[in-house]
């Protein structure tokens, strides 16, 4: 099928625990879609409930795309992401079928969707802070990124050691900042932006009945099966949302009810940066979480070239 004949992609974006899952799915089945994730952590197999990866009752009624890709132990760059998210895209679009990516991560929502071309690596550069992580921990090398670069470390988490090695890395070998490097935006596809706004208060409240429903779920016990595997050493899984905090309750460096209530903290400031990186976008279309037009808004536009 020509690329004129193929349908737009439509891009539901929003911070965590905002409900762009459950809403996917009604456009999905409305416009009978195929969904995208550009969420980099529910690819990783074996990260079910901290992740809210799509359950296979979900799975079985629209068909999911970037789930379950590689083990946890694997180092998965944005670039591998990218190019096996866009192999998904192209296959559905393919079959004049319309796919629908969905995201929370706006750095993985445009490596996807857009021309972005990231800077090279060096080995022994990478080495250098690589080696650095490992004697001063994440924290206290995210304090060096801000002080190098406050706009790179304010988008990047504070445990997410891959991330600030890499911003780093780019910050050394280019002389500039690292956020800073993203081009003007300029789309690989036809693509109709949506976003789901939630106020702050109701956020919140989201983001804690959502971590207390992976504790009453059985979140400790896979991460405790994700450790007797390798997951502590994972140079990426393991930066993910609330696993790090579960894996110190195992270590004995922390309570449990100290994890928990520092998984929902830390969940609560991920949302603040994600709210902020799609506001400054001015693609989106918002939407209200509870807007009962919304779906329908989708379909409406979905229709259009």
């Amino acid at each position: 099928m020509s690329e004129a004949a193929q349908p737009p992609v439509i891009a539901i974006v929003g911070p965590t625990a905002s409900g762009k899952s459950a809403l996917a799915l009604q456009v999905a089945q409305a416009v009978n879609a195929e969904i995208v994730g550009t969420d980099s952590m529910q690819a990783y197999r074996g990260m079910n409930i901290g992740t809210a990866k799509p359950n296979e009752a979900d799975q079985r009624l629209v068909r999911h795309h970037m789930i379950d890709v590689w083990p946890v132990d694997q180092a998965v760059s944005v670039v591998e992401f990218r190019d096996r998210a866009r192999q998904a895209i192209d296959d559905v679009r393919g079959r004049g079928t319309t796919a629908l990516v969905v995201g929370g991560s706006g750095l993985y929502v445009r490596a996807v969707l857009e021309k972005l071309d990231f800077p090279g690596t060096d080995p022994d550069v990478r080495a250098r802070w690589e080696s650095r992580l490992r004697d001063v921990g994440a924290p206290a090398l995210h304090d060096e990124l801000r002080a190098r670069d406050p706009d790179a470390a304010q988008a990047i988490e504070r445990n997410n050691g891959r991330r600030i090695v890499r911003a780093l890395e780019v910050i050394e070998l280019t002389g500039e900042p690292f956020v800073a490097r993203l081009p003007a935006p300029e789309d690989v596809y036809p693509v109709h932006r949506f976003g789901i706004h939630i106020d702050r208060e109701r956020l919140d409240s989201r983001i804690e009945d959502r971590v207390d429903a992976m504790w009453s779920d059985g979140f400790v016990d896979e991460v405790r099966q994700l450790e007797a595997s390798g997951f502590r050493d994972a140079p990426t899984a393991a930066a993910a949302l609330g696993y790090g905090p579960v894996l110190d309750f195992l270590a004995g460096e922390c309570s449990e009810e100290q994890a928990r209530q520092r998984t929902i903290d830390d969940t609560r400031k991920f949302a603040r940066r994600q709210q902020r990186w799609f506001r400054r976008d001015e693609r989106i279309e918002w939407h209200n979480h509870d807007d009962a037009g919304f779906v329908d808004a989708i379909v409406d536009r979905a229709a259009r070239p």
